[in-house]
């Protein structure tokens, strides 16, 4: 009996030790979440309406605490669980909001033009980084990152064309930098130009970079525009299996980095096989299911709208967490070349939505 009962036990001692690994990271993230509430209630009671929701309030209080200080080595691991995994869950939870008549309203073509606006964004991006002087690997890694999903796309992208760690590292530094910027600023963008709820959640979904930063921008135009967006970003984090297939078969012709030998003989800089397998988030299927089960009337309609509420909250604390993530001192560390290139791709990639929208009478 011992001997058999003896792996479940250490099985359970690992899961403890994990899960108590995971506490003062969670803790921190609900601490910086209840702060965001706190906040946005208090604007509701001076003001009467809240100008900065909970969802953007989580992000700057979690910068400005990472910005002052840097978190050591036992908070680490709740904090990416919370800015990864708590909102993977809510993307799945989102999908009991749209249903399939939602997806068709959107129609074929702007489904088609999300493709387009991706393959051309990243021609312009990728044009802008060479111009500018980025190595090939470098200025593919800011293209990818910029047109489809931020950190996302280029941890996909890298091993497939063989990028070293620092082009990674420097990468991502932007996009969790900008991304913040442009949840920040996109809205009041949207406001300016009087976009309605559909068009401004399309115009997130096409040029914001992360899925918990597209319902943060949206949110602020309503739930028409967070649905549009949710819609809208998740067809397009949908094309990074094709791009990276593309760039699998290109990525043989590319010039070899200038790398240690050494590296090259431990394949740390050689191009990785194509996976299609790793590149459909099991969320993006669970999103799927959902929208499925909505759509043949399996949700009850009573659930919508405490799930849409789970759905919310799980979404500040991740944005509290990416929010922790992000030191804005980094950006410096990079390079004038890096900066140029990453700003004129998202403007770049900004003029290519907006044409999209107009040219499909979308306002």
């Amino acid at each position: 009996m011992t001997t058999i009962a003896r792996p479940t036990t250490v099985a359970a001692i690992g899961r403890s030790d994990r899960l108590l690994a995971l506490l003062p990271g969670i803790g921190l993230c609900l601490a910086v979440t209840g702060a965001a509430y706190a906040l946005e209630a208090g604007e509701r009671a001076v003001a009467g309406k809240a100008w900065l929701e909970a969802l953007v309030l989580a992000i700057l209080i979690g910068t400005a605490i990472r910005s002052l200080w840097t978190p050591g080595d036992s908070w680490h691991e709740g904090i990416a669980f919370s800015a990864k995994y708590l909102l993977e869950v809510a993307v799945v939870l989102l999908g009991a909001s749209v249903s399939a008549a939602t997806i068709l309203a959107a129609g074929v073509p702007l489904l088609v033009g999300i493709a387009g606006v991706v393959a051309s964004a990243i021609l312009l991006s990728f044009g802008i980084g060479r111009l500018l002087g980025l190595p090939t690997r470098m200025a593919l890694l800011v293209a990818c990152g910029n047109s489809i999903c931020g950190n996302s796309a280029i941890a996909a992208v890298a091993p497939v064309i063989g990028a070293d760690s620092d082009d990674v590292a420097a990468s991502i530094a932007f996009t969790a930098v900008l991304g913040v910027i442009v949840v920040l600023g996109l809205p009041l963008l949207g406001i300016a130009l009087g976009m309605s709820g559909i068009a401004f959640g399309a115009l997130a979904g096409l040029t914001v970079y992360a899925v918990p930063q597209v319902i943060a921008a949206a949110s602020p135009l309503g739930a028409a525009a967070v649905q549009m967006g949710t819609l809208v970003k998740l067809v397009r984090v949908l094309m990074l299996g094709p791009v990276c297939l593309v760039l699998s078969l290109i990525a043989p012709r590319l010039a070899p980095q200038q790398m240690p030998a050494e590296e090259f003989v431990a394949g740390t800089a050689a191009p990785k096989k194509f996976d299609l397998a790793h590149l459909v988030p099991w969320f993006i299927v669970g999103f799927l299911v959902m929208v499925a089960c909505r759509s043949f009337g399996l949700v009850p309609t009573a659930a919508i709208p405490p799930i849409g509420r789970i759905a919310t909250l799980l979404t500040v604390v991740s944005m509290a967490a990416l929010g922790l993530g992000v030191d804005v001192r980094t950006v410096a560390k990079a390079g004038g070349k890096v900066t140029t290139a990453v700003v004129l791709s998202l403007l770049g990639l900004g003029a290519i939505s907006m044409s999209l929208l107009a040219l499909l009478h979308i306002a």
